[in-house]
C-alpha cells in the first residue's frame, strides 16, 4: 500500500521537526559533519571485445551469439565441460563499478575489492506478448561480478582502475529485461538499485561501423525553445512490454525524444516522415504544423500521428520475429481518413497490442482499431455496420476517446452528443465486438443505461453542471444531488483493467467500477482541468492539469491530495537545496510524468547559468505528504518557561510489518539460476579475457539448457541442469588440479555454482504476482503496532482488546470477487499493543476462462487498506531519510579519546560551531517582532550504530535553546550598505548646508529686498491714478450744477496744499 504503508519507529525522529526537517538530526543517531557517504552504483553495456577499456559504453541493438569461444574451451582438457560441444557467447557484458559521495570511484571500487565487495546482478527476463509463439515463464538467473582491471596505462604494480564484468544474456522471446545491482553484505554500504536495459531495434550499423537510427536522423542539439514554456505531456506505451519509449510534443518540429533506458539516456532524433498535409472538404484541418502530437509505443512497433495523419514504424527485433526484416521506413495507416487523436491501450491481452484511431470529418463517429501481433499492424473500422451517431439516432455527435476493455472484448467510448432540441450532453457508450449491430430502439439522453442495439449500449449519461458535493470528500452520483453553475467538460476516460476502476476527467473526476454507478470525487477543484493521468498499475494514480499542477490519488480511497505546488514541495525543494542538488533549479520545465517501478518520476528541462539540460529525477510521494501533514497539524506545548512544537498523529498504527509470508516461488512461478564466474589461479584474483569468455559461454549454455528442458512449473523432477550431473563425480579431482594451481587456461568451474534454486525465501513484501487456480490459496500475515514509538523510555498504556479493535481495522478490496474470495482473521496481542491480522486469499474455482497453461489468465488485483491510514500513513523503511554535510552545525573539537570516540559537548563546553550556512533553516534569521527569533533543536544521542560493544541501546533526548543567530552575510553587508550610504548622505548635506548658508542668505536679503521694489512701486502707481478720476469728476459735477467759477478757484488752492507733501514722500523712495 502506498502511501499507508510502514510507520517505523524512527519515522517519529522526523516528525518532531516540521519546518527544520534538516537538522543535525538522522534518524538513529547524532550524526557529525564526517558521515556515511550515499554510494550508487552504475552499469553500463560494452561489447564483448571492448572489456577492459574505459570511458566506453554501447547500446543494446546487436543480437547475433558469438562463435569465437572455441578457441577458449578447447584449452579446458580437464575441466567439467564437453570437449563435443559447441559454445557460444553473448555479445556484450554488463561492466559494473560504484561511487560514493565526492571520492573518485577507481579509489572507491579499489577499497571495495579490497575489503570483498562482490556485486551480486540479478537479471529477469520480461515475459513476451505473444504467449502463442513464445512460452509463457518468469525466468531469471543471478550471476556475480568479476573483477577485471582495466587496460589503460597504470604505473601501480597491481592495479589502478578496475571494474566488475558479467555476461548480458539474451533470451529469444524477450526485449525487455531488469538488471538489479546488490551487494554481497562485504565493504561500503550500497542500496540495492535496478537499471532498465532493453534491446533497441531501432538502430543499425553503417559501413564506418557507426549506428544510425533507423527512424530519423538524432539531433545533438537540444535547444531550449523546444521544451521552456512548452505544456508537458503523456508518455504513452505498453505496460511492461516496451523496449523503446518515445515522446513527442516538440514545438513546430518533426521530432520526437526516444529512449532504451527509461530515460536514463535519451536521444533526440529527427523522424524522416514525408509530412504531407492533406486537406479537403471532409477533412478540414485549420493550419499546419510539423509538431508531433501523439507517440505511442509498443513492444516492438512505434506509432506517431502529424496533424491527421498516422504512421508507424517496427524495428528489427530478432528474438520476437524470427526475422531480421524491420521496416525499411515510416508506413502511412489510414491514408483516406481523418484521424484527430490516438488513444493508447496500456495493456496487451490474447497475444497482441491494440492502439485506437478517433476519426473527425466524413467518418464522424467512427474508431479504427488497430491490431499489432509480433510486428504485423492491421486496423479495423468500428462500429462494423453504421457509425455512432447512427445508432444512437442523433444529428451531431463526436467520439471524444475510447477506451479497450479486453477482459469483456468491448470498447467504452465518450460521446458528444449534439441535438437541435436538446443542449450539448456527454455520454458513456460501450460498443460490444463480439456481435454485429441490429435495429437500433429510441433512446433519451437523460435516460438509465440501456441497450440500443446488440452491439451499442449506453451506459452513463453524464450531468450537465458538478454536483455540489457540501464539504463531502465524494459524492455517489444517484441523480438526486444539487449542482453547482460549473459546466461539466469531459475531455478523456482511463481503465485500470487490474482493479477495474473506470475514470472520467476532464474539470472533474469520476469513477466507477461497473462502467454505470459513478463517484465523484471532490476534493479536486473544478476551477482546474485535467491534461492527462499517468497510473503505476499498482494502486498510485498521478494527475497533471492544464497549469501543470500535480495531484495525486490512492486507489480505492477518495482523498486527493496536490503534491505542486504545494507547501510539501516547498519543504522537499529546500532540503534539496540543502543538499546541493543538481536536478533542482528555480527555472525548469516539467516535460512528462511517468511511473517506473511504482515510483513517480518527472522528466524535466532545467536551465542554470544559460545551460539547458534534461533530467529524469524522482517525486517522493510520501515525503511531500509527510511534509503536508507536519505543516498543517502541529500546536505548541509549554514546557517550563519555554514553548515546544508538537504535532498531532493521525495514523491508526505505528509499525505495520508483514509476516508468515510462504516461498514465493509457488505461487509466483518464478524460475531462477544461479551462475558465479569461474576462479581464477591468479592470486590477485583478477580475470583475464579468456576467463570472462568462459563465464560467457557456461551462462550461453546454462540457459540453451533452460530452453531445451523448460517445464511450465518449477518441479525440482525436470532439473535442466542434470546433464551436468555426470560431471559431478570428478569435482574432487578437479578441485586438486586447482589447488595446485594446475587448471587447463588457469581457470576452476565449481559444478555447484551452476544450479537452478528453489528454495527462495519471502523477502519481507508481497510477490509482484500471484498466481491462483484449482482452488489454492495464499495465506500471510499483517502485523500492526498501535500507539506512538517514543525516543524515550517511558511506560506506556497496555490497551484492551476493545481498544485495539475500535483502533485499527483491516480491510480487502477485490476487483473480481465472483472468482477470488479474501477472508480476514484477527489475533490481538495485547501485552505488545499489536493486532495480527491473518489474510487468506483464495481461488473460488468460478472462472474457468483461460486456456491452456498461462493462457487467458484473469488479471485481477487485491487491495490491503487500513481504515483511516490514507493520506495519514507514510512509508518509510527502518534507514530512513540520511542527512550528510550539515549545513547548521559543526563540531569544534576533533580530537578522539582511546575507544575512538569525540566529545561534542559538556556541562563545561558546548564543543558545537552553528554554522548556519545557506540554504539551512537558521540561515538569514530576520526578527519578526522587536524580539529576537529563537530555535529549539530536539537532539537525540545514541549508540544504535556506533557501539558494537553491547546489545543495549542508549539514548538520550534533550532541547537546545538557540538564541542571537546571526543574520547572513548579504544581508549583514546590504543593511551596512545602506547604513553607511544613509550616514554619509546626512553628513554630506550638512557641510553643503553651512557652506552655502552665507551666499543663500544674502541671496535671500538681495530678493527680497527687489520683491519690496516691486511691491512699493505697484502701491504708488496704484494711489495716483485714482486721486485723478476723482477730480475730474468733481469738474464735471461743477459744470452740470453752473459752478464754474468756485470750483475752479478751490482745485487750484487744494493742488497747491497738496503737491509739497506728495513729493516729500517720495524722496525715501528714490534715494
Amino acid at each position: 500500500m502506498y502511501p499507508a504503508g510502514p510507520a517505523w519507529p524512527k519515522l517519529r525522529v522526523l516528525r518532531a521537526m516540521w519546518a527544520l526537517l534538516a537538522v543535525l538530526l538522522a534518524p538513529g543517531r547524532l550524526w557529525a559533519k564526517e558521515d556515511i557517504q550515499e554510494c550508487i552504483w552504475h552499469v553500463v553495456l560494452i561489447k564483448f571485445e571492448a572489456v577492459g577499456e574505459e570511458g566506453r559504453s554501447d547500446r543494446f541493438f546487436d543480437l547475433e551469439p558469438l562463435e569465437t569461444l572455441d578457441s577458449v574451451f578447447s584449452l579446458l582438457v580437464d575441466a567439467p565441460t564437453d570437449q563435443n560441444e559447441k559454445y557460444l557467447g553473448f555479445p556484450y557484458y554488463l561492466k559494473i563499478n560504484y561511487s560514493c559521495g565526492g571520492e573518485s570511484s577507481e579509489a572507491q571500487v579499489r577499497k571495495g575489492h579490497l575489503t570483498g565487495l562482490k556485486p551480486l546482478v540479478l537479471v529477469t527476463f520480461q515475459s513476451p506478448v505473444n504467449f502463442h509463439r513464445w512460452k509463457i515463464e518468469q525466468l531469471q538467473i543471478q550471476m556475480e561480478g568479476a573483477p577485471f582491471r582495466s587496460k589503460e596505462r597504470c604505473n601501480a604494480e597491481e592495479v589502478c582502475a578496475m571494474s566488475w564484468y558479467t555476461p548480458m544474456p539474451i533470451k529469444n522471446g524477450s526485449v525487455v529485461m531488469y538488471v538489479d545491482v546488490s551487494s554481497n553484505g562485504l565493504g561500503p554500504f550500497i542500496q540495492n538499485k535496478r537499471f532498465h536495459v532493453n534491446i533497441n531495434g531501432f538502430l543499425q550499423k553503417q559501413q564506418d561501423n557507426t549506428l544510425q537510427f533507423t527512424v530519423g536522423n538524432e539531433i545533438f542539439n537540444l535547444i531550449p525553445r523546444y521544451f521552456i514554456n512548452v505544456p508537458s505531456r503523456p508518455l504513452w506505451h505498453t505496460v511492461d512490454q516496451t523496449p523503446v519509449l518515445i515522446l513527442g510534443g516538440i514545438p513546430d518540429e518533426k521530432s520526437v525524444l526516444l529512449t532504451d533506458t527509461s530515460f536514463t539516456d535519451f536521444f533526440l532524433v529527427e523522424l524522416n516522415i514525408d509530412s504531407c498535409w492533406v486537406g479537403s472538404f471532409y477533412c478540414p484541418q485549420a493550419s499546419f504544423t510539423a509538431t508531433i502530437y501523439d507517440a505511442i509505443a509498443t513492444e516492438s512497433t512505434l506509432f506517431i500521428r502529424q496533424n491527421q495523419l498516422v504512421y508507424y514504424f517496427t524495428g528489427t527485433y530478432v528474438t520476437l520475429h524470427e526475422s531480421n526484416q524491420g521496416s525499411g521506413s515510416w508506413v502511412r495507416v489510414l491514408a483516406n481518413e481523418c484521424i484527430k487523436k490516438l488513444c493508447p491501450v496500456h495493456a496487451h491481452s490474447n497475444g497482441s497490442e491494440y492502439v485506437m484511431a478517433l476519426t473527425t470529418g466524413k467518418r464522424e463517429g467512427y474508431v479504427h482499431f488497430g491490431t499489432i501481433t509480433d510486428g504485423r499492424v492491421s486496423f479495423e473500422l468500428l462500429p462494423r455496420q453504421r457509425s455512432v451517431c447512427e445508432g444512437l439516432q442523433v444529428m451531431n455527435c463526436s467520439i471524444i476517446w475510447a477506451v479497450f476493455i479486453a477482459g469483456d472484448y468491448n470498447l467504452l467510448l465518450l460521446v458528444q452528443m449534439e441535438d437541435p432540441t436538446t443542449k450539448k450532453y456527454f455520454q458513456v457508450v460501450s460498443y460490444d465486438l463480439g456481435f454485429e449491430s441490429s435495429e437500433p430502439q429510441e433512446v433519451l439522453p437523460c435516460s438509465p443505461p440501456v441497450v440500443v442495439g446488440n452491439h451499442l449500449a449506453i451506459l452513463y449519461t453524464i450531468p450537465e453542471f458538478i454536483p455540489d458535493a457540501r464539504g463531502l470528500e465524494f459524492l455517489m452520483l444517484l441523480g438526486t444531488e444539487s449542482h453547482t453553475t460549473f459546466l461539466m467538460v469531459p475531455k478523456g476516460m482511463f481503465y485500470n483493467q487490474y482493479s477495474n476502476l473506470l475514470y472520467i476527467w476532464g474539470n472533474f473526476l469520476l469513477q466507477s467500477y461497473n462502467y454505470e454507478n459513478f463517484i465523484y470525487l471532490a476534493d479536486f477543484p473544478k476551477e482546474q482541468s485535467i491534461k492527462y493521468l499517468v497510473n503505476s498499475f499498482h494502486g498510485d494514480m498521478a494527475i497533471v492539469t492544464e497549469t501543470e499542477e500535480i495531484w495525486y490519488l490512492l486507489e480505492g480511497s477518495y482523498r486527493m491530495y496536490k503534491l505542486f505546488p504545494s507547501r510539501g514541495w516547498e519543504v522537499h525543494i529546500n532540503l534539496q537545496v540543502m543538499h546541493q542538488s543538481s536536478v533542482y533549479t528555480p527555472n525548469e520545465t516539467m516535460v512528462t510524468l511517468f511511473y517506473e517501478d511504482t515510483k513517480l518520476y518527472q522528466l524535466v528541462y532545467l536551465m542554470k547559468n544559460q545551460q539547458g539540460q534534461l533530467v529524469k529525477r524522482h517525486v517522493p510521494v510520501e515525503q511531500l505528504l509527510m511534509y503536508q501533514q507536519l505543516s498543517n497539524h502541529y500546536f505548541f506545548e509549554r514546557q517550563g518557561s519555554h514553548l515546544t512544537l508538537s504535532f498531532t498523529n493521525f495514523c491508526p498504527f505505528s509499525v505495520m510489518r508483514l509476516r508468515d509470508l510462504p516461498n514465493p516461488q509457488v505461487y509466483s512461478r518464478q524460475e531462477r539460476y544461479r551462475a558465479r564466474p569461474p576462479r581464477v589461479v591468479e592470486p590477485s584474483g583478477f580475470h583475464s579475457e579468456n576467463s570472462l569468455a568462459v563465464y560467457q559461454g557456461l551462462v550461453y549454455y546454462l540457459l540453451c539448457l533452460h530452453s531445451e528442458y523448460h517445464k511450465p512449473y518449477a518441479d525440482p523432477v525436470h532439473d535442466s541442469t542434470w546433464r551436468w550431473s555426470n560431471k559431478k563425480q570428478d569435482q574432487d579431482y578437479y578441485f586438486y588440479l586447482a589447488s595446485n594451481s594446475q587448471s587447463p587456461g588457469n581457470v576452476y568451474i565449481d559444478m555447484a555454482s551452476y544450479e537452478k534454486i528453489y528454495d527462495l525465501k519471502a523477502d519481507y513484501e508481497l510477490p509482484e504476482r500471484i498466481f491462483l487456480d484449482k482452488g489454492t490459496s495464499y495465506v500471510f500475515s499483517v502485523f500492526l503496532r498501535v500507539g506512538e514509538q517514543s525516543l524515550e523510555f517511558t511506560p506506556e498504556r497496555v490497551l484492551t482488546s476493545e481498544e485495539l479493535k475500535s483502533t485499527v481495522d483491516l480491510g480487502v478490496v477485490l476487483a473480481d470477487p465472483g472468482c477470488i474470495e479474501a477472508v480476514v482473521r484477527q489475533k490481538f496481542l495485547i501485552n505488545r499493543n499489536s493486532v495480527l491480522f491473518r489474510v487468506t486469499l483464495s481461488d473460488k474455482r468460478s472462472c474457468f476462462d483461460q486456456g491452456l497453461s498461462g493462457h487467458h489468465l484473469l488479471e485481477t488485483s487485491m487491495l490491503l487498506k487500513v481504515a483511516g491510514a490514507v493520506g495519514h500513513c507514510f512509508q518509510n523503511t527502518h534507514q530512513g531519510p540520511r542527512m550528510t554535510h550539515s549545513l547548521i552545525w559543526t563540531t569544534k573539537n576533533t580530537t578522539t579519546t582511546k575507544d575512538s570516540a569525540f566529545n561534542i559537548m559538556s556541562h563545561q563546553s558546548l564543543g558545537i560551531e552553528w554554522l548556519c550556512l545557506e540554504n539551512s533553516p537558521c540561515y538569514d534569521t530576520i526578527p519578526h517582532t522587536i524580539f529576537a527569533p529563537e530555535f529549539f533543536f530536539k537532539v537525540l544521542v545514541s549508540n544504535r550504530g556506533v557501539d558494537k560493544s553491547t546489545y543495549c541501546d542508549y539514548q538520550l533526548i534533550f532541547l537546545l535553546h538557540i538564541h542571537g543567530l546571526p543574520l547572513s552575510a548579504k544581508r549583514a553587508f546590504f543593511i551596512l550598505m545602506v547604513s553607511s550610504s544613509v550616514f554619509i548622505g546626512l553628513v554630506t548635506l550638512y557641510i553643503i548646508f553651512c557652506l552655502l548658508l552665507p551666499v543663500m542668505v544674502k541671496a535671500w536679503n538681495s530678493l527680497r529686498w527687489k520683491i519690496n521694489n516691486i511691491i512699493m512701486s505697484e502701491s504708488y502707481y496704484t494711489y495716483t491714478s485714482p486721486s485723478r478720476n476723482c477730480s475730474g469728476t468733481s469738474e464735471t459735477r461743477s459744470t452740470v450744477s453752473s459752478r464754474v467759477g468756485s470750483s475752479d478757484s478751490s482745485k487750484v488752492a487744494e493742488a497747491n496744499q497738496r503737491a509739497p507733501e506728495q513729493t516729500w514722500k517720495k524722496k525715501p523712495l528714490v534715494t
